[in-house]
C-alpha cells in the first residue's frame, strides 16, 4: 500500500488540480493507496475543498493542524497517520508533478530505502534561489556524506520502516536522507520535473538560507556525535583546558622567580583563566550530553542500530515446514 503525504498551506487554487492529477496517476500505478493532506492552518478555503472531497473518496484523509506549525511538523503528522509500507511526500503547490511518482517507486522496488527527487532543471530565480540552493546542497552533501544534488525538495519516496525511525524537529524535513543515513538507509536520486508556479506565492525566501546553514551545523553534530557527545565537547575542553593550564603554569613559574604577574602579564593571566574555565564548562557539557543521550535511548527503548534483515537455518526450516 502507498501513502501519499501532502502538506499544504493556503493552496486553494491548486487543490482540485493536484487531486485530479494524483488520482489519474494512481490509476496507472494500480496499487492500493491513500492520500493524506495535512492542512497547516490555512486561512483560505483549502480545508473546505478537501473536506468536500473526503465525502466522495474513502482513500482521502485530511488532517487539520490547530495552528501553523511549519512544513516539518505537517510532514511528521502525515507520516504518523500513514498506513502504507511505502510513503511518498510531495508539495501541494503543483510544483511537483504526480507523473514522476512511478520513477520514484521504481527505485524503491529496486531495493532502495529512499528515492529522492532531483530538480535537475529548476525554474527559480538564479540569484535568490538557485545559487544559494546549490551552495547549501553542496555543503550538505559534504557534511552528511550523502551524495545528493537536491536535499531541499519534499518530493521523495520512503520505506515506512525507515521514515518512521526518523524524528523531525525544526525545519529538518529537507535533511531526512542525511538523518536516515545514520540507520544505513540506501538512497537513490531520481530526476524530476519542476513545473513553473502557476499560482500562489512561495513560502521560501533568501532569509531561509541562513536557517539552512544553522541546520547544516545541527545535522553535522547529529550525524557524527549524537551517540557520543563527549567526543565533541571533550576535545574542545581538552584543548582549551590544556592551553589555559599551560599559561597559568607558566605564569606561576614566573611568579615564583620573582616577576610581577599582574602588571606585566595581566591580559595573559586573564586569558589563561578564561581558557581553563571554558575547558571545564566543555567537559561538564559533554558529561551532561552523555547522560541525556542515555536517557533518550533507554527511556524510550530506542536502539542505536537498525536491522535490515535476519537469516538463520532455523528460520529457513520453519519457512519450509509452512509450505
Amino acid at each position: 500500500m502507498l501513502s501519499i503525504v501532502i502538506p499544504i498551506h493556503n493552496e486553494e487554487p491548486a487543490i482540485l488540480r493536484l487531486y485530479d492529477g494524483l488520482t489519474s496517476v494512481m490509476e496507472i500505478i494500480n496499487r492500493p493507496y491513500e492520500l493524506i493532506f495535512v492542512d497547516d492552518a490555512s486561512n483560505d478555503r483549502s480545508f473546505d475543498l478537501l473536506a468536500n472531497l473526503v465525502e466522495t473518496d474513502a482513500r482521502l484523509k485530511v488532517i487539520r493542524l490547530r495552528r501553523n506549525f511549519g512544513q516539518t511538523a505537517a510532514l511528521s503528522a502525515g507520516f504518523d497517520e500513514a498506513r502504507g509500507s511505502i510513503i511518498i511526500s510531495m508539495d501541494g503547490d503543483l510544483q511537483h508533478d504526480p507523473a514522476d511518482m512511478p520513477a520514484l517507486l521504481a527505485k524503491i522496488d529496486e531495493g532502495y530505502d529512499i528515492a529522492s527527487g532531483w530538480r535537475k532543471q529548476r525554474n527559480d530565480n538564479l540569484v535568490m534561489r538557485k545559487i544559494p540552493s546549490r551552495i547549501a546542497n553542496w555543503l550538505m552533501s559534504k557534511v552528511s556524506g550523502v551524495d545528493l544534488h537536491d536535499f531541499g525538495t519534499t518530493y521523495k519516496a520512503y520505506r515506512a520502516e525507515v521514515i518512521k525511525d526518523v524524528n523531525l524537529y525544526g525545519e529538518l524535513h529537507r535533511f531526512i536522507p542525511a538523518l536516515a543515513s545514520v540507520y544505513g538507509a540506501r538512497i537513490a536520486e531520481v530526476p524530476i520535473q519542476n513545473p513553473p508556479r502557476t499560482g500562489g506565492a512561495s513560502h521560501y525566501g533568501i532569509g531561509r538560507t541562513f536557517n539552512v546553514m544553522f541546520d547544516i551545523i545541527t545535522i553535522r553534530f547529529l550525524l557524527k556525535y549524537f551517540t557520543r557527545p563527549m567526543h565533541f565537547f571533550g576535545r574542545i575542553g581538552l584543548a582549551s583546558g590544556t592551553t589555559g593550564g599551560a599559561i597559568l603554569f607558566f605564569l606561576l613559574v614566573k611568579k615564583i622567580l620573582g616577576h610581577e604577574i599582574i602588571m606585566q602579564h595581566g591580559p595573559l593571566l586573564f586569558t589563561g583563566g578564561l581558557l581553563l574555565l571554558v575547558g571545564l564548562v566543555m567537559f561538564t557539557t559533554g558529561l551532561l550530553g552523555e547522560i541525556l543521550m542515555r536517557t533518550y535511548f533507554e527511556s524510550q527503548g530506542r536502539r542505536i542500530y537498525a536491522i535490515r534483515e535476519v537469516r538463520s537455518q532455523q528460520e529457513a526450516k520453519t519457512a519450509g515446514e509452512g509450505k
